[in-house]
């Protein structure tokens, strides 16, 4: 009987543990940040205030409790669309030079963190 308490002590905890995000989920804000400005991506963007482009924290606001926020930018950041500047004129969106998918979806988590 003891066994069987344990054993369903240990199944719970493991079930539970899949509910609560894993640790190596976490976005790693330092990484982002430095992506953000080898990509030059700061140019336009700031953290808190907007410059060519919105800043940061509008478009985690923009996109915050959305599911599909995260495809969302990263269909942004890989397209190379047309984006409006504040002067009226347009420019396809910069994609980063970067290939590596797990760097691009860093910054992304790191956006909607913010």
């Amino acid at each position: 009987m003891k066994a069987f308490i344990i054993a369903g002590a240990i199944w719970s905890a493991a079930a539970a543990g899949m509910l609560l995000p894993q640790q190596s989920l976490a976005v790693d804000a330092e990484a982002a940040q430095k992506l953000t400005r080898a990509e030059g991506c700061l140019r336009c963007h700031g953290i808190d205030r907007g410059k060519d482009g919105p800043a940061y924290k509008e478009v985690a606001a923009k996109y915050k409790g959305k599911p599909d926020a995260e495809a969302k930018l990263t269909q942004h950041l890989s397209s190379g669309h047309k984006v409006k500047f504040p002067d009226g004129h347009e420019e396809d969106h910069k994609i980063p030079k970067t290939k590596d998918t797990d760097q691009i979806k860093n910054v992304i988590q790191w956006i909607l963190s913010l």
